[in-house]
């Protein structure tokens, strides 16, 4: 074993030295030493209680005779980020944090990972840390956060950013906006909707890098708690057999996952960091393969930000078992695949639940839609690709021509909308935003949000070389490549040039 190299032998005797120093015994420095990475901090609310998660692994991986050692990573809130210059720093820290448990995992010679994640960068820089050291590990999430409630209705974090757009359109007053940001987000776990976090934790699953469960189960659940203890033996069992991620994370487990995505309508961002984990698996992860699956898998989920419902309720109705099971019915899923069960896909969903809550999982034969959430657009002005979360567009924002209203920045669009300057059938065009432009391509929540808020999203389509949250709802069109800063013909657009959007046809 890797830890053989620091702890074994007369000339380990220095390292063995600062080991016990930390307090352990010779009997846990015998054992297999097991990494925790926790992200925990007291900043970002998805992370906030996730010493209790680590505590919980630390115990299975005690009592399956491994020595857990734990140490932190980094994590931003993207919520907290949004809308000003701290959002040119989320998607950069997913290197950081693959880099950093790279660099704690190898200078100490762990001999496996169970890797804490929750929030949006957090969890693909995990992944990434795994693909790339490739020592047996697993993932077990922090838990999406309960809806918050308002007026006897189910709220989250999107509610709010709209709220803004609605207050500055005179539909709420100040005092409305007060009570709404007490109540949106009433304690830890990633935001309630399914939103990036959400997104790729359940993903996570039909990647075979999770536990069931792992997607789904609420941050508050004592539930959460039996995962994470369950993840911590799940380990030792992984270490075992030799179970790698490389094993794990074939081109197979990511088609999974991309079907996954497809039929619960994910966020657009899942297109950035698929690709990234499956690049440090030696893989190629083409745009074209998104839109391929996205043709053939119908979308079955419809949780916020595109309906009214939360993870609570997708976990109520069988959460990513359930819909794994119903896209497996269909013949969409490679049941091959394996999985850190230490079984295939196929094998871990003979015990999975079937759908309980049919309002919020639909059969393959009454899917929401007959295609998947995401979409892939082309044209002159995209020749590299475009990203679109269709399953949140208007059904008569699906086709749209209007004139192109060019701001260089977030905070110029930003300034125009709340001051009125947007008409119906505009385009608002938002360029110099991408990673280069940005820099560090922000997501861009507020003048989405702003939109939707003041009831212009089902009129108004926005496109840009930068990205969106996964809050974000109506015809905005992200990851425009190439570029503006890289020479891409967002950068020559000029203020009422007609711009043609066909969805349907993936034509920009």
């Amino acid at each position: 074993m890797p830890s053989d190299k620091v702890t074994c032998g007369p000339h380990r005797a220095p390292q063995r030295s600062l080991f016990f120093a930390t307090g352990l015994t010779r009997e846990e420095l015998a054992r297999p030493l097991i990494g925790v990475v926790n992200s925990r901090n007291e900043i970002v609310p998805g992370h906030v209680h996730l010493d209790g998660l680590a505590q919980a692994v630390k115990g299975g991986i005690h009592s399956a005779g491994g020595t857990p050692l734990e140490f932190p990573s980094i994590a931003v809130c993207d919520g907290i980020a949004m809308g000003h210059e701290g959002m040119c720093y989320p998607l950069p820290s997913r290197e950081l944090i693959a880099d950093s448990v790279e660099t704690m995992t190898l200078a100490h010679q762990l001999d496996g990972l169970v890797l804490i994640p929750n929030c949006d960068k957090i969890v693909p820089g995990m992944l990434m840390a795994a693909a790339r050291i490739n020592i047996p590990a697993i993932v077990v999430s922090g838990g999406p956060m309960m809806a918050g409630r308002y007026q006897g209705q189910d709220i989250a974090l999107n509610t709010l950013f709209e709220a803004v757009g609605r207050l500055q359109a005179g539909q709420i007053s100040e005092d409305d906006l007060a009570e709404l940001e007490m109540a949106a987000c009433p304690g830890c776990g990633s935001c309630a909707g399914l939103f990036t976090a959400n997104s790729m934790n359940c993903l996570t699953e039909a990647l075979g890098m999770a536990l069931p469960g792992n997607g789904t189960i609420p941050a508050v659940h004592a539930d959460r708690l039996r995962l994470a203890r369950k993840t911590g033996r799940q380990i030792m069992l992984l270490l075992e057999r030799d179970i790698r991620p490389l094993d794990i994370l074939t081109e197979a487990a990511f088609r999974n996952a991309i079907v996954l995505d497809m039929a619960i309508g994910g966020s657009t961002n899942t297109a950035l960091h698929l690709p990234a984990i499956a690049h440090e698996a030696g893989l190629p992860l083409p745009l074209e393969l998104f839109d391929q699956i996205s043709r053939r898998t119908p979308y079955l989920v419809k949780l916020s930000p595109t309906g009214p419902l939360h993870l609570q309720d997708f976990h109520e109705a069988g959460g990513v078992p359930a819909v794994l099971n119903e896209l497996a019915r269909g013949g969409l899923l490679e049941t091959g695949a394996l999985t850190v069960t230490g079984q295939s896909l196929g094998e871990s969903l003979v015990r999975a639940p079937g759908i309980r809550r049919p309002e919020v999982i639909r059969s393959l034969e009454t899917p929401y839609r007959p295609e998947g959430g995401i979409a892939i657009l082309r044209g002159n002005l995209a020749t590299e690709g475009a990203v679109v979360k269709q399953a949140a567009v208007a059904p008569e924002m699906l086709r749209h021509q209007g004139p192109a209203r060019v701001f260089d920045s977030e905070d110029e669009a930003v300034t125009a909308i709340f001051e009125g300057r947007i008409r119906k059938g505009d385009v608002v065009v938002i360029r110099y935003e991408g990673p280069r432009g940005g820099p560090g391509m922000r997501e861009m929540l507020v003048p989405t949000s702003a939109l939707a808020g003041m009831g212009l999203d089902q009129e108004v389509a926005l496109i840009t070389d930068g990205r969106f949250s996964g809050a974000t709802r109506g015809a905005a069109i992200g990851h425009v490549s190439p570029e503006a800063m890289a020479g891409g013909l967002t950068g020559l657009l000029e203020e009422g040039d007609i711009i043609e959007i066909n969805i349907p046809q993936r034509e920009l």
